[in-house]
Protein backbone atom coordinates (compact mmCIF):
# COMPACT_ATOMS: atom_id res chain seq x y z
CA UNK A 1 0.00 0.00 0.00
CA UNK A 2 1.62 3.34 -1.07
CA UNK A 3 -0.29 6.56 0.65
CA UNK A 4 0.63 10.03 0.88
CA UNK A 5 -0.03 12.30 3.74
CA UNK A 6 -1.13 16.34 3.17
CA UNK A 7 -0.41 19.04 6.27
CA UNK A 8 -0.43 22.29 6.19
CA UNK A 9 2.60 22.60 7.75
CA UNK A 10 4.76 19.63 8.74
CA UNK A 11 6.62 18.88 10.63
CA UNK A 12 6.20 21.34 13.27
CA UNK A 13 6.58 20.78 17.11
CA UNK A 14 2.69 20.73 18.23
CA UNK A 15 2.17 17.97 15.76
CA UNK A 16 4.29 15.14 16.76
CA UNK A 17 0.96 13.02 16.61
CA UNK A 18 1.18 13.12 13.38
CA UNK A 19 4.72 11.54 12.88
CA UNK A 20 4.03 9.54 15.32
CA UNK A 21 0.79 7.76 12.94
CA UNK A 22 2.58 7.57 9.97
CA UNK A 23 5.77 5.60 11.29
CA UNK A 24 3.14 3.06 12.91
CA UNK A 25 1.79 3.31 9.65
CA UNK A 26 4.96 2.33 7.77
CA UNK A 27 5.33 -0.45 10.57
CA UNK A 28 2.42 -1.96 9.12
CA UNK A 29 3.91 -2.12 5.71
CA UNK A 30 2.91 1.28 4.17
CA UNK A 31 4.85 3.49 2.43
CA UNK A 32 3.57 6.61 3.32
CA UNK A 33 4.60 10.24 1.17
CA UNK A 34 5.14 13.30 3.05
CA UNK A 35 3.47 16.24 1.34
CA UNK A 36 3.15 19.69 3.26
CA UNK A 37 1.78 22.79 2.05
CA UNK A 38 4.98 24.93 3.60
CA UNK A 39 7.33 24.97 6.66
CA UNK A 40 10.63 23.48 5.07
CA UNK A 41 12.42 26.38 7.01
CA UNK A 42 10.80 26.72 9.86
CA UNK A 43 12.81 26.44 12.63
CA UNK A 44 12.70 22.82 14.67
CA UNK A 45 13.78 21.64 18.18
CA UNK A 46 13.53 17.84 17.56
CA UNK A 47 15.74 16.01 15.83
CA UNK A 48 13.07 13.57 14.58
CA UNK A 49 11.20 16.34 13.14
CA UNK A 50 14.52 17.18 11.35
CA UNK A 51 14.42 13.70 9.84
CA UNK A 52 11.11 14.06 8.80
CA UNK A 53 11.56 17.11 7.05
CA UNK A 54 14.13 15.49 4.83
CA UNK A 55 11.43 13.03 3.45
CA UNK A 56 8.71 15.73 2.56
CA UNK A 57 7.79 17.16 -0.12
CA UNK A 58 6.72 20.62 0.18
CA UNK A 59 4.11 22.61 -2.30
CA UNK A 60 5.25 26.13 -2.12
CA UNK A 61 8.73 25.47 -2.09
CA UNK A 62 8.89 25.76 -6.00
CA UNK A 63 7.39 29.06 -5.80
CA UNK A 64 4.91 30.58 -8.55
CA UNK A 65 6.94 29.05 -11.57
CA UNK A 66 6.35 25.42 -9.88
CA UNK A 67 2.61 25.51 -9.82
CA UNK A 68 1.84 27.72 -13.01
CA UNK A 69 3.70 24.74 -14.69
CA UNK A 70 1.95 22.06 -12.65
CA UNK A 71 -1.53 24.35 -13.86
CA UNK A 72 -0.09 23.99 -17.69
CA UNK A 73 0.55 20.30 -17.44
CA UNK A 74 -2.83 19.67 -16.19
CA UNK A 75 -4.62 21.95 -18.55
CA UNK A 76 -2.56 19.93 -21.21
CA UNK A 77 -3.63 16.53 -19.79
CA UNK A 78 -7.13 17.18 -17.89
CA UNK A 79 -8.48 20.24 -19.17
CA UNK A 80 -12.09 18.87 -18.48
CA UNK A 81 -10.70 18.28 -15.22
CA UNK A 82 -9.45 21.27 -14.37
CA UNK A 83 -12.64 23.55 -15.21
CA UNK A 84 -14.46 21.27 -12.60
CA UNK A 85 -12.11 21.83 -9.97
CA UNK A 86 -12.08 25.82 -10.72
CA UNK A 87 -15.76 25.64 -10.59
CA UNK A 88 -16.06 23.66 -7.11
CA UNK A 89 -13.43 26.22 -6.04
CA UNK A 90 -15.11 29.34 -7.14
CA UNK A 91 -18.54 28.41 -5.98
CA UNK A 92 -16.81 27.86 -2.10
CA UNK A 93 -14.78 30.94 -2.14
CA UNK A 94 -18.89 32.33 -2.80
CA UNK A 95 -20.45 30.32 -0.19
CA UNK A 96 -19.27 31.75 2.93
CA UNK A 97 -15.97 30.98 3.00
CA UNK A 98 -13.28 33.19 5.43
CA UNK A 99 -11.05 32.63 2.35
CA UNK A 100 -11.22 35.27 -0.58
CA UNK A 101 -11.41 33.75 -4.42
CA UNK A 102 -8.08 34.01 -5.04
CA UNK A 103 -7.24 31.78 -2.21
CA UNK A 104 -9.29 29.08 -3.56
CA UNK A 105 -7.49 29.07 -7.13
CA UNK A 106 -4.48 29.30 -5.54
CA UNK A 107 -5.47 25.72 -3.66
CA UNK A 108 -6.38 24.71 -6.96
CA UNK A 109 -2.79 24.97 -8.21
CA UNK A 110 -1.29 23.71 -5.12
CA UNK A 111 -3.45 20.44 -6.00
CA UNK A 112 -2.32 20.44 -9.88
CA UNK A 113 1.11 19.87 -7.82
CA UNK A 114 0.23 17.30 -5.56
CA UNK A 115 -1.96 15.86 -8.53
CA UNK A 116 1.03 15.51 -10.37
CA UNK A 117 3.54 14.03 -7.27
CA UNK A 118 0.64 11.27 -6.29
CA UNK A 119 0.90 10.37 -10.41
CA UNK A 120 4.18 10.29 -10.81
CA UNK A 121 4.67 7.91 -6.95
CA UNK A 122 1.87 5.94 -7.76
CA UNK A 123 0.36 6.79 -4.59
CA UNK A 124 -2.95 4.93 -4.17
CA UNK A 125 -4.86 7.53 -1.50
CA UNK A 126 -4.13 10.62 -0.13
CA UNK A 127 -4.93 11.45 3.85
CA UNK A 128 -5.54 15.20 4.96
CA UNK A 129 -4.97 16.17 8.65
CA UNK A 130 -6.71 18.96 9.65
CA UNK A 131 -10.46 19.88 8.11
CA UNK A 132 -8.82 22.93 6.73
CA UNK A 133 -6.82 24.19 3.61
CA UNK A 134 -4.72 20.39 3.51
CA UNK A 135 -8.38 19.32 3.19
CA UNK A 136 -9.46 21.54 0.59
CA UNK A 137 -6.30 20.86 -1.56
CA UNK A 138 -6.53 16.65 -0.93
CA UNK A 139 -10.37 17.28 -2.21
CA UNK A 140 -9.53 18.88 -5.26
CA UNK A 141 -7.09 16.75 -6.09
CA UNK A 142 -9.28 14.33 -6.40
CA UNK A 143 -11.49 16.48 -8.89
CA UNK A 144 -8.61 16.51 -10.74
CA UNK A 145 -8.50 12.84 -11.56
CA UNK A 146 -6.33 11.72 -8.14
CA UNK A 147 -6.60 9.15 -5.75
CA UNK A 148 -9.50 8.75 -3.19
CA UNK A 149 -9.02 10.72 -0.33
CA UNK A 150 -9.99 11.22 3.48
CA UNK A 151 -9.34 13.53 6.27
CA UNK A 152 -8.39 13.65 9.95
CA UNK A 153 -10.57 16.39 12.21
CA UNK A 154 -9.11 17.54 15.10
CA UNK A 155 -10.81 20.39 16.58
CA UNK A 156 -10.95 23.03 18.26
CA UNK A 157 -10.27 25.09 15.07
CA UNK A 158 -12.30 23.30 12.35
CA UNK A 159 -15.96 23.25 14.80
CA UNK A 160 -15.08 27.21 15.60
CA UNK A 161 -14.20 28.00 12.12
CA UNK A 162 -16.82 24.82 10.36
CA UNK A 163 -19.52 27.29 8.71
CA UNK A 164 -16.40 28.92 6.65
CA UNK A 165 -14.86 25.89 5.82
CA UNK A 166 -17.37 24.06 3.97
CA UNK A 167 -16.49 20.79 5.91
CA UNK A 168 -19.88 19.76 4.96
CA UNK A 169 -19.34 19.18 1.27
CA UNK A 170 -15.74 17.84 2.01
CA UNK A 171 -17.12 15.07 4.03
CA UNK A 172 -19.61 14.32 1.13
CA UNK A 173 -16.99 14.54 -1.22
CA UNK A 174 -14.47 12.33 0.89
CA UNK A 175 -13.87 8.80 0.97
CA UNK A 176 -14.08 8.33 4.75
CA UNK A 177 -12.92 11.48 8.04
CA UNK A 178 -11.58 10.53 10.66
CA UNK A 179 -12.63 12.03 14.12
CA UNK A 180 -9.98 11.57 17.33
CA UNK A 181 -12.87 11.29 19.85
CA UNK A 182 -16.65 10.62 20.05
CA UNK A 183 -17.13 14.28 20.65
CA UNK A 184 -15.65 15.44 17.45
CA UNK A 185 -17.58 12.71 15.45
CA UNK A 186 -20.92 13.45 17.42
CA UNK A 187 -19.91 17.47 16.11
CA UNK A 188 -19.51 16.09 12.62
CA UNK A 189 -22.79 13.83 12.52
CA UNK A 190 -24.17 17.81 12.60
CA UNK A 191 -22.97 18.60 9.70
CA UNK A 192 -24.48 16.59 7.37
CA UNK A 193 -27.51 14.26 6.84
CA UNK A 194 -27.13 11.00 8.33
CA UNK A 195 -26.84 9.10 5.31
CA UNK A 196 -23.35 10.55 5.39
CA UNK A 197 -22.70 8.73 9.15
CA UNK A 198 -21.39 5.98 7.61
CA UNK A 199 -18.26 7.30 6.65
CA UNK A 200 -17.31 9.03 10.07
CA UNK A 201 -15.27 7.04 12.06
CA UNK A 202 -13.08 7.22 15.08
CA UNK A 203 -9.09 7.16 15.38
CA UNK A 204 -7.40 8.20 18.48
CA UNK A 205 -4.41 10.04 18.42
CA UNK A 206 -2.03 7.69 20.38
CA UNK A 207 1.98 7.26 21.91
CA UNK A 208 4.42 4.58 20.65
CA UNK A 209 4.29 1.62 23.70
CA UNK A 210 8.16 2.91 24.48
CA UNK A 211 6.49 5.88 25.64
CA UNK A 212 5.00 3.56 28.49
CA UNK A 213 7.68 2.79 30.30
CA UNK A 214 8.22 1.31 33.49
CA UNK A 215 10.88 3.16 34.75
CA UNK A 216 8.81 6.40 34.99
CA UNK A 217 8.50 7.24 38.53
CA UNK A 218 5.14 6.88 39.93
CA UNK A 219 4.91 10.27 42.05
CA UNK A 220 7.02 13.28 42.91
CA UNK A 221 6.98 15.05 46.63
CA UNK A 222 7.68 18.35 44.13
CA UNK A 223 5.19 21.03 44.02
CA UNK A 224 5.46 22.24 40.74
CA UNK A 225 2.77 21.97 37.75
CA UNK A 226 3.85 22.14 34.17
CA UNK A 227 1.46 23.15 31.59
CA UNK A 228 2.40 22.42 27.76
CA UNK A 229 1.15 23.73 24.44
CA UNK A 230 0.73 26.32 22.32
CA UNK A 231 0.21 29.55 23.66
CA UNK A 232 -3.15 30.76 22.34
CA UNK A 233 -6.45 32.14 24.11
CA UNK A 234 -7.49 28.36 23.42
CA UNK A 235 -5.26 27.39 26.03
CA UNK A 236 -5.70 29.03 28.52
CA UNK A 237 -2.45 30.12 30.15
CA UNK A 238 -3.91 33.63 31.13
CA UNK A 239 -6.19 32.45 33.43
CA UNK A 240 -3.77 29.94 34.65
CA UNK A 241 -1.82 33.19 35.86
CA UNK A 242 -4.73 34.71 37.45
CA UNK A 243 -4.56 31.77 39.62
CA UNK A 244 -1.17 31.33 40.44
CA UNK A 245 -1.71 35.04 41.62
CA UNK A 246 -4.28 34.44 43.94
CA UNK A 247 -2.48 31.50 45.37
CA UNK A 248 0.46 33.29 45.73
CA UNK A 249 -1.41 36.39 47.28
CA UNK A 250 -2.46 33.42 50.23
CA UNK A 251 0.92 32.53 50.98
CA UNK A 252 0.81 29.17 48.85
CA UNK A 253 4.04 28.57 47.55
CA UNK A 254 4.60 26.29 44.07
CA UNK A 255 6.23 26.66 40.65
CA UNK A 256 4.80 26.45 37.35
CA UNK A 257 6.19 25.68 33.88
CA UNK A 258 4.21 26.63 30.84
CA UNK A 259 6.08 24.17 28.31
CA UNK A 260 5.63 25.80 24.25
CA UNK A 261 5.56 28.94 23.03
CA UNK A 262 2.90 30.78 20.71
CA UNK A 263 0.76 34.24 19.73
CA UNK A 264 0.15 34.83 23.55
CA UNK A 265 3.96 34.33 24.74
CA UNK A 266 4.13 38.76 25.02
CA UNK A 267 0.85 38.86 26.83
CA UNK A 268 1.51 35.97 29.66
CA UNK A 269 4.94 37.41 30.04
CA UNK A 270 3.77 41.14 30.62
CA UNK A 271 0.95 39.40 33.30
CA UNK A 272 3.72 37.30 34.51
CA UNK A 273 5.49 40.26 34.91
CA UNK A 274 3.01 42.74 36.32
CA UNK A 275 1.82 40.10 38.92
CA UNK A 276 5.96 39.82 39.87
CA UNK A 277 5.61 36.03 39.58
CA UNK A 278 8.81 36.09 37.78
CA UNK A 279 10.11 33.18 40.58
CA UNK A 280 7.56 31.55 40.10
CA UNK A 281 6.29 30.85 36.43
CA UNK A 282 8.68 29.45 34.05
CA UNK A 283 8.34 29.94 30.38
CA UNK A 284 10.65 26.98 28.13
CA UNK A 285 9.32 28.04 24.73
CA UNK A 286 9.18 25.31 22.41
CA UNK A 287 10.90 22.25 23.81
CA UNK A 288 11.83 18.74 21.89
CA UNK A 289 9.70 15.42 22.59
CA UNK A 290 12.57 14.36 25.36
CA UNK A 291 12.56 17.33 27.19
CA UNK A 292 8.58 17.30 27.40
CA UNK A 293 8.87 14.10 28.86
CA UNK A 294 11.45 15.58 31.70
CA UNK A 295 9.17 18.24 32.59
CA UNK A 296 6.44 16.61 33.01
CA UNK A 297 8.45 13.42 35.19
CA UNK A 298 10.00 16.72 37.25
CA UNK A 299 5.91 17.52 37.92
CA UNK A 300 3.36 16.68 40.23
CA UNK A 301 0.85 17.02 38.04
CA UNK A 302 -0.26 17.97 34.09
CA UNK A 303 -2.71 21.31 33.88
CA UNK A 304 -4.58 22.39 31.16
CA UNK A 305 -7.11 25.03 31.68
CA UNK A 306 -8.40 24.62 28.56
CA UNK A 307 -11.55 26.83 26.80
CA UNK A 308 -11.42 24.51 23.58
CA UNK A 309 -10.00 21.16 22.57
CA UNK A 310 -10.11 18.73 20.17
CA UNK A 311 -8.27 15.54 22.76
CA UNK A 312 -4.70 17.02 23.49
CA UNK A 313 -1.97 14.47 23.19
CA UNK A 314 0.08 16.07 26.08
CA UNK A 315 -2.71 14.40 28.76
CA UNK A 316 -2.11 11.05 27.20
CA UNK A 317 1.53 11.81 27.65
CA UNK A 318 0.62 12.74 31.16
CA UNK A 319 -1.17 10.07 31.75
CA UNK A 320 1.34 7.76 30.05
CA UNK A 321 4.39 9.03 32.66
CA UNK A 322 1.87 8.30 35.66
CA UNK A 323 1.54 11.78 36.02
CA UNK A 324 -2.38 13.23 37.41
CA UNK A 325 -3.80 15.58 34.95
CA UNK A 326 -5.79 19.03 36.29
CA UNK A 327 -7.79 19.91 33.12
CA UNK A 328 -11.46 20.96 31.86
CA UNK A 329 -14.39 18.97 31.17
CA UNK A 330 -15.06 20.24 27.09
CA UNK A 331 -14.74 18.41 24.09
CA UNK A 332 -13.15 14.93 24.41
CA UNK A 333 -10.69 15.45 27.57
CA UNK A 334 -13.49 13.51 29.69
CA UNK A 335 -13.43 10.61 27.36
CA UNK A 336 -10.22 9.82 28.18
CA UNK A 337 -9.88 11.20 31.99
CA UNK A 338 -12.17 10.11 34.90
CA UNK A 339 -11.77 13.56 37.54
CA UNK A 340 -11.45 11.80 41.15
CA UNK A 341 -9.62 8.83 39.11
CA UNK A 342 -7.13 10.22 36.97
CA UNK A 343 -6.92 13.40 38.25
CA UNK A 344 -9.54 16.49 38.60
CA UNK A 345 -11.97 18.01 35.68
CA UNK A 346 -12.95 21.57 36.41
CA UNK A 347 -15.63 24.15 34.29
CA UNK A 348 -13.48 26.03 31.57
CA UNK A 349 -13.20 29.16 32.54
CA UNK A 350 -13.79 29.50 36.24
CA UNK A 351 -11.10 30.94 37.95
CA UNK A 352 -12.36 29.95 41.60
CA UNK A 353 -12.77 25.91 40.37
CA UNK A 354 -8.97 26.04 38.98
CA UNK A 355 -7.36 27.82 42.28
CA UNK A 356 -8.65 25.57 44.06
CA UNK A 357 -7.97 22.30 42.27
CA UNK A 358 -4.60 23.60 42.22
CA UNK A 359 -4.99 23.53 46.09
CA UNK A 360 -6.11 20.30 46.07
CA UNK A 361 -3.47 18.89 43.58
CA UNK A 362 -0.89 20.23 46.23
CA UNK A 363 -2.51 18.78 49.28
CA UNK A 364 -2.98 15.95 48.45
CA UNK A 365 -1.19 12.91 49.76
CA UNK A 366 1.69 11.30 48.25
CA UNK A 367 -0.04 7.40 47.85
CA UNK A 368 -3.04 9.38 46.57
CA UNK A 369 -1.03 10.93 44.02
CA UNK A 370 0.78 7.44 43.25
CA UNK A 371 -2.84 5.47 42.83
CA UNK A 372 -4.13 8.04 40.76
CA UNK A 373 -0.87 8.56 38.28
CA UNK A 374 -1.00 4.31 38.22
CA UNK A 375 -5.06 4.30 37.29
CA UNK A 376 -3.99 6.96 34.57
CA UNK A 377 -1.19 5.04 33.17
CA UNK A 378 -3.46 1.71 32.65
CA UNK A 379 -6.29 3.91 31.50
CA UNK A 380 -4.54 6.18 28.37
CA UNK A 381 -2.46 2.50 27.60
CA UNK A 382 -5.82 0.96 27.04
CA UNK A 383 -7.13 3.62 24.75
CA UNK A 384 -4.14 5.35 22.72
CA UNK A 385 -1.52 2.78 21.69
CA UNK A 386 -0.64 4.39 18.69
CA UNK A 387 -0.22 1.03 16.77
CA UNK A 388 -3.43 -0.47 17.60
CA UNK A 389 -5.02 3.04 16.81
CA UNK A 390 -2.92 3.26 13.31
CA UNK A 391 -4.16 -0.20 12.57
CA UNK A 392 -8.03 1.22 12.43
CA UNK A 393 -6.93 3.72 9.99
CA UNK A 394 -5.16 1.40 7.89
CA UNK A 395 -8.07 -0.96 7.57
CA UNK A 396 -10.28 2.20 6.48
CA UNK A 397 -7.29 2.96 3.63
CA UNK A 398 -7.67 -0.55 2.36
CA UNK A 399 -10.93 -0.83 2.24
CA UNK A 400 -11.37 1.99 0.26
CA UNK A 401 -8.37 1.24 -1.96
CA UNK A 402 -10.53 -2.16 -2.52
CA UNK A 403 -14.00 -0.77 -2.54
CA UNK A 404 -13.71 2.78 -3.53
CA UNK A 405 -15.89 3.46 -0.29
CA UNK A 406 -15.02 1.79 3.44
CA UNK A 407 -17.58 -0.44 4.43
CA UNK A 408 -17.22 -2.95 7.29
CA UNK A 409 -13.66 -3.36 8.13
CA UNK A 410 -11.22 -5.78 9.19
CA UNK A 411 -8.79 -4.33 11.35
CA UNK A 412 -4.90 -5.41 10.16
CA UNK A 413 -3.37 -6.66 14.03
CA UNK A 414 -0.30 -4.26 14.79
CA UNK A 415 3.00 -6.15 14.53
CA UNK A 416 4.31 -7.61 17.65
CA UNK A 417 7.24 -5.67 18.72
CA UNK A 418 9.82 -6.81 20.07
CA UNK A 419 11.63 -4.33 22.26
CA UNK A 420 12.24 -4.24 25.89
CA UNK A 421 9.83 -1.90 26.47
CA UNK A 422 6.96 -3.51 24.46
CA UNK A 423 6.97 -5.50 27.48
CA UNK A 424 4.97 -3.58 29.83
CA UNK A 425 2.27 -4.21 27.80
Amino acid sequence: MKIAYLINQYPKPSHTFIRREIQALERLGVEVIRISIRGWNDELVDAQDEKERQRTKYVLKGGALALTLAVLNVLSTSPRRLIEALTLATRLAFNRSERPLLVHLIYVAEACQVLLWTRQLGVQHLHAHFGTNSADVAMLTHVLGGPSWSMTVHGPTEFDRKPLLNLPEKIKRSSFVVAISSYGRSQLFRLVGQEQWHKIHVVHCGLEREFYSSSAPSATVGRRFVCVGRLSEAKGQLLLIEAVKRLRDNGIDFELVLAGDGEMRQAIEKLVAKYNLATMVRLTGWISTADVREEILASRALVLPSFAEGLPVVIMEAMALKRPVLATYIAGIPELVRSGEHGWLIPAGDIDALSDALQRVLETPLNSLFDMGNSAFQQVRQNHDVDIEAAKLHALIGATIKYDRPGPVRLLKAKPRTTAAAQVE
